[in-house]
């Protein structure tokens, strides 16, 4: 890496429920040259849209200092959101096509800051069709539900605060 260049970092992602909504938990990997994290967490009460969201926001946030990213994910949602949708929800003050306010608005909102910290990519990839890190994503999202489930922590629906995080990036 040259001086002053931004560290590229690849991202992994994957969000899943256990009923939708219910119980919620993302799966999570950062590469960064030779050096990978893997981040997980869960919530007691949600929706997947918000695991996969939450999932994107949460590996994005490890990161120091501004980088490239590409951001590997199986969810159309997050990838479409992000590359089509919501430059038309911010022009029509977070309203939908059908002029209802934007389901998940407050992820969204983040997510879109997070954005203009970092140069992104976002590359959507077809789930459970052979990709290992995909593979490990949902393998963490599903480990972090069930740990979730036994744990049951008294915690209100939607919380940002996640139930058995782990992980972190170092100076990335």
């Amino acid at each position: 890496m040259k001086k002053g260049e931004k560290p590229f970092v690849e991202i992994y992602t994957d969000g899943a429920c256990s009923g939708n909504p219910g119980v919620g938990g993302y799966g999570i990997i950062l590469r960064s040259g030779s050096r990978e994290k893997e981040l997980s967490g869960c919530y007691p009460m949600t929706t997947n849209n918000r695991m996969e969201l939450t999932a994107v926001i949460k590996a994005i946030e490890m990161l120091k200092r501004p980088c490239r990213i590409k951001v590997f994910t199986d969810s159309n949602y997050v990838v479409q959101g992000m590359t089509s949708w919501i430059s038309r929800w911010i022009k029509n003050n977070w309203k939908n096509t059908q002029k209802r306010a934007v389901i998940n608005r407050d992820l969204w909102e983040r997510l879109y800051y997070l954005s203009h910290i970092h140069d992104i990519e976002w590359e959507w990839i077809k789930g459970h069709d052979g990709s290992p890190e995909n593979e490990r994503c949902d393998k963490l999202a599903r480990l972090a539900i069930r740990k979730c489930k036994k744990s049951n922590p008294p915690s209100p629906p939607f919380s940002l605060r996640p139930v058995g995080e782990k992980g972190g990036m170092g100076g990335i």
